[in-house]
Protein backbone atom coordinates (compact mmCIF):
# COMPACT_ATOMS: atom_id res chain seq x y z
CA UNK A 1 0.00 0.00 0.00
CA UNK A 2 2.82 2.41 0.87
CA UNK A 3 4.42 1.86 -2.55
CA UNK A 4 1.14 2.50 -4.37
CA UNK A 5 0.48 5.67 -2.40
CA UNK A 6 4.04 6.82 -3.02
CA UNK A 7 3.53 6.29 -6.77
CA UNK A 8 0.24 8.16 -6.66
CA UNK A 9 1.68 11.13 -4.79
CA UNK A 10 4.66 11.31 -7.11
CA UNK A 11 2.47 11.27 -10.23
CA UNK A 12 0.01 13.78 -8.77
CA UNK A 13 2.88 16.11 -7.85
CA UNK A 14 4.36 15.80 -11.33
CA UNK A 15 1.25 15.93 -13.53
CA UNK A 16 -1.31 17.62 -11.30
CA UNK A 17 -5.06 16.81 -11.31
CA UNK A 18 -6.33 15.31 -14.56
CA UNK A 19 -10.01 16.35 -14.25
CA UNK A 20 -11.41 13.01 -15.41
CA UNK A 21 -13.87 11.99 -16.77
CA UNK A 22 -14.71 14.68 -19.36
CA UNK A 23 -18.47 15.04 -19.41
CA UNK A 24 -21.13 17.44 -18.21
CA UNK A 25 -23.70 14.81 -17.22
CA UNK A 26 -23.84 11.20 -16.08
CA UNK A 27 -25.31 10.29 -19.45
CA UNK A 28 -22.48 11.96 -21.35
CA UNK A 29 -19.91 10.06 -19.27
CA UNK A 30 -21.67 6.74 -19.95
CA UNK A 31 -21.85 7.48 -23.68
CA UNK A 32 -18.20 8.49 -23.72
CA UNK A 33 -17.15 5.31 -21.92
CA UNK A 34 -18.70 3.24 -24.72
CA UNK A 35 -17.42 5.37 -27.59
CA UNK A 36 -13.83 5.56 -26.32
CA UNK A 37 -13.25 1.86 -26.97
CA UNK A 38 -10.36 1.49 -29.45
CA UNK A 39 -10.05 5.18 -30.26
CA UNK A 40 -8.65 8.42 -28.87
CA UNK A 41 -10.64 10.99 -26.94
CA UNK A 42 -10.52 13.57 -29.71
CA UNK A 43 -12.58 11.28 -31.93
CA UNK A 44 -15.02 10.67 -29.09
CA UNK A 45 -15.47 14.41 -28.59
CA UNK A 46 -16.44 14.83 -32.24
CA UNK A 47 -19.00 12.04 -31.96
CA UNK A 48 -20.44 13.53 -28.76
CA UNK A 49 -20.67 16.92 -30.45
CA UNK A 50 -22.67 15.30 -33.26
CA UNK A 51 -25.06 13.83 -30.69
CA UNK A 52 -25.40 17.21 -29.00
CA UNK A 53 -26.21 18.97 -32.27
CA UNK A 54 -28.81 16.31 -33.04
CA UNK A 55 -30.29 16.71 -29.52
CA UNK A 56 -29.54 13.03 -29.01
CA UNK A 57 -27.09 13.15 -26.10
CA UNK A 58 -29.46 11.26 -23.84
CA UNK A 59 -29.97 7.58 -23.26
CA UNK A 60 -33.73 7.83 -23.78
CA UNK A 61 -33.20 9.54 -27.11
CA UNK A 62 -30.56 7.06 -28.25
CA UNK A 63 -32.91 4.08 -27.88
CA UNK A 64 -35.38 5.78 -30.22
CA UNK A 65 -32.89 6.37 -33.03
CA UNK A 66 -32.78 4.23 -36.15
CA UNK A 67 -29.54 2.18 -36.31
CA UNK A 68 -28.33 4.03 -39.38
CA UNK A 69 -28.95 7.41 -37.80
CA UNK A 70 -27.08 6.51 -34.63
CA UNK A 71 -24.18 5.01 -36.60
CA UNK A 72 -23.85 8.16 -38.67
CA UNK A 73 -23.87 10.42 -35.62
CA UNK A 74 -21.07 8.52 -33.89
CA UNK A 75 -19.06 7.90 -37.07
CA UNK A 76 -16.03 9.96 -35.88
CA UNK A 77 -15.46 7.50 -33.01
CA UNK A 78 -14.58 4.67 -35.42
CA UNK A 79 -16.09 1.18 -35.68
CA UNK A 80 -19.36 3.09 -35.72
CA UNK A 81 -21.62 0.21 -36.81
CA UNK A 82 -20.33 -1.94 -33.96
CA UNK A 83 -20.37 0.88 -31.44
CA UNK A 84 -23.87 1.97 -32.36
CA UNK A 85 -25.14 -1.48 -31.32
CA UNK A 86 -23.16 -1.35 -28.10
CA UNK A 87 -24.25 2.17 -27.28
CA UNK A 88 -27.88 1.31 -27.97
CA UNK A 89 -27.61 -1.75 -25.70
CA UNK A 90 -26.11 0.29 -22.85
CA UNK A 91 -28.73 3.01 -23.26
CA UNK A 92 -31.50 0.41 -23.31
CA UNK A 93 -30.11 -1.19 -20.14
CA UNK A 94 -30.16 2.05 -18.16
CA UNK A 95 -33.55 3.16 -19.48
CA UNK A 96 -35.08 -0.19 -18.50
CA UNK A 97 -33.11 -0.47 -15.26
CA UNK A 98 -33.74 2.95 -13.77
CA UNK A 99 -35.80 4.92 -16.30
CA UNK A 100 -32.83 7.24 -16.71
CA UNK A 101 -33.01 8.17 -12.99
CA UNK A 102 -29.62 7.12 -11.65
CA UNK A 103 -30.59 7.82 -8.05
CA UNK A 104 -32.67 4.64 -8.25
CA UNK A 105 -29.44 2.65 -8.41
CA UNK A 106 -27.95 4.02 -5.21
CA UNK A 107 -29.16 1.12 -3.06
CA UNK A 108 -27.93 -1.56 -5.43
CA UNK A 109 -24.58 -3.20 -4.52
CA UNK A 110 -21.70 -2.39 -6.82
CA UNK A 111 -21.00 -6.06 -7.60
CA UNK A 112 -24.62 -6.50 -8.66
CA UNK A 113 -24.49 -3.54 -11.03
CA UNK A 114 -21.12 -4.67 -12.38
CA UNK A 115 -22.51 -8.10 -13.18
CA UNK A 116 -25.48 -6.58 -14.95
CA UNK A 117 -23.29 -4.22 -17.00
CA UNK A 118 -21.00 -7.06 -18.04
CA UNK A 119 -24.04 -8.92 -19.38
CA UNK A 120 -24.90 -6.02 -21.71
CA UNK A 121 -23.88 -6.50 -25.34
CA UNK A 122 -20.38 -5.18 -26.03
CA UNK A 123 -19.57 -4.12 -22.47
CA UNK A 124 -16.23 -5.41 -21.25
CA UNK A 125 -14.57 -5.03 -17.88
CA UNK A 126 -12.88 -1.70 -18.58
CA UNK A 127 -16.05 -0.12 -19.95
CA UNK A 128 -18.19 -1.45 -17.09
CA UNK A 129 -15.74 -0.26 -14.45
CA UNK A 130 -15.34 3.14 -16.12
CA UNK A 131 -19.12 3.59 -15.99
CA UNK A 132 -19.23 2.47 -12.36
CA UNK A 133 -16.39 4.73 -11.24
CA UNK A 134 -16.81 7.85 -13.34
CA UNK A 135 -20.57 7.93 -13.92
CA UNK A 136 -22.01 6.17 -10.87
CA UNK A 137 -19.32 7.11 -8.32
CA UNK A 138 -18.58 3.56 -7.23
CA UNK A 139 -15.12 2.70 -5.80
CA UNK A 140 -14.01 0.36 -8.58
CA UNK A 141 -10.42 0.59 -9.82
CA UNK A 142 -10.29 0.72 -13.62
CA UNK A 143 -7.54 -1.35 -15.23
CA UNK A 144 -6.26 -0.81 -18.74
CA UNK A 145 -3.21 -1.66 -20.85
CA UNK A 146 -1.30 1.28 -19.38
CA UNK A 147 -1.91 0.08 -15.81
CA UNK A 148 -0.75 -3.45 -16.58
CA UNK A 149 2.35 -2.23 -18.42
CA UNK A 150 3.35 0.22 -15.67
CA UNK A 151 2.67 -2.33 -12.94
CA UNK A 152 4.79 -5.00 -14.58
CA UNK A 153 7.68 -2.66 -15.30
CA UNK A 154 7.71 -1.41 -11.71
CA UNK A 155 7.22 -4.92 -10.28
CA UNK A 156 3.98 -4.47 -8.37
CA UNK A 157 2.18 -6.58 -10.98
CA UNK A 158 3.50 -9.68 -12.73
CA UNK A 159 3.11 -11.09 -16.23
CA UNK A 160 0.58 -13.53 -14.75
CA UNK A 161 -1.71 -10.74 -13.60
CA UNK A 162 -4.81 -10.14 -15.71
CA UNK A 163 -7.57 -7.55 -15.47
CA UNK A 164 -9.34 -9.10 -12.49
CA UNK A 165 -6.26 -9.92 -10.43
CA UNK A 166 -4.86 -6.43 -11.02
CA UNK A 167 -8.14 -4.80 -10.06
CA UNK A 168 -8.31 -6.93 -6.91
CA UNK A 169 -4.75 -5.93 -6.02
CA UNK A 170 -5.45 -2.21 -6.24
CA UNK A 171 -8.76 -2.43 -4.39
CA UNK A 172 -7.16 -4.58 -1.68
CA UNK A 173 -4.14 -2.31 -1.33
CA UNK A 174 -5.86 1.09 -1.38
CA UNK A 175 -8.74 2.43 0.66
CA UNK A 176 -12.13 2.47 -1.06
CA UNK A 177 -12.12 6.03 -2.34
CA UNK A 178 -13.81 7.17 -5.54
CA UNK A 179 -11.72 10.33 -5.85
CA UNK A 180 -8.45 8.43 -5.33
CA UNK A 181 -9.37 5.73 -7.87
CA UNK A 182 -10.55 8.37 -10.34
CA UNK A 183 -7.35 10.39 -10.21
CA UNK A 184 -5.02 7.40 -9.98
CA UNK A 185 -6.35 5.78 -13.15
CA UNK A 186 -6.17 9.08 -15.03
CA UNK A 187 -2.56 9.60 -13.90
CA UNK A 188 -1.62 6.12 -15.11
CA UNK A 189 -3.10 6.94 -18.51
CA UNK A 190 -1.06 10.16 -18.64
CA UNK A 191 2.12 8.34 -17.62
CA UNK A 192 1.49 5.55 -20.13
CA UNK A 193 0.94 7.95 -23.01
CA UNK A 194 3.91 10.19 -22.30
CA UNK A 195 6.57 7.94 -20.78
CA UNK A 196 5.67 4.28 -20.22
CA UNK A 197 5.15 3.54 -23.90
CA UNK A 198 5.86 0.23 -25.62
CA UNK A 199 9.32 1.76 -26.12
CA UNK A 200 9.61 3.56 -22.77
CA UNK A 201 11.20 6.91 -22.03
CA UNK A 202 12.68 6.00 -18.68
CA UNK A 203 15.36 8.54 -17.84
CA UNK A 204 12.95 11.49 -17.69
CA UNK A 205 9.99 9.48 -16.33
CA UNK A 206 8.67 10.89 -13.04
CA UNK A 207 8.96 7.40 -11.50
CA UNK A 208 12.53 6.76 -12.61
CA UNK A 209 14.54 5.84 -9.50
CA UNK A 210 11.76 7.31 -7.33
CA UNK A 211 10.07 4.13 -6.02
Amino acid sequence: MKTLLKIYRRLFWYFGPQHWWPGETVEEIIIGAVLTQNTNWGNVERAIENLKRARALSLKKIVTLAPGTLSNLIRPSGYYNIKSKRLWAVADYFVRRCDDDFSKLEMNPTDELRGELLSVHGVGRETADSILLYALNRPVFVIDAYTLRIGRRHNFLSDKDNYESARAFFERSLKKDVRLYNEYHALFVRLGKEYCRPRPICVTCPLFNKI
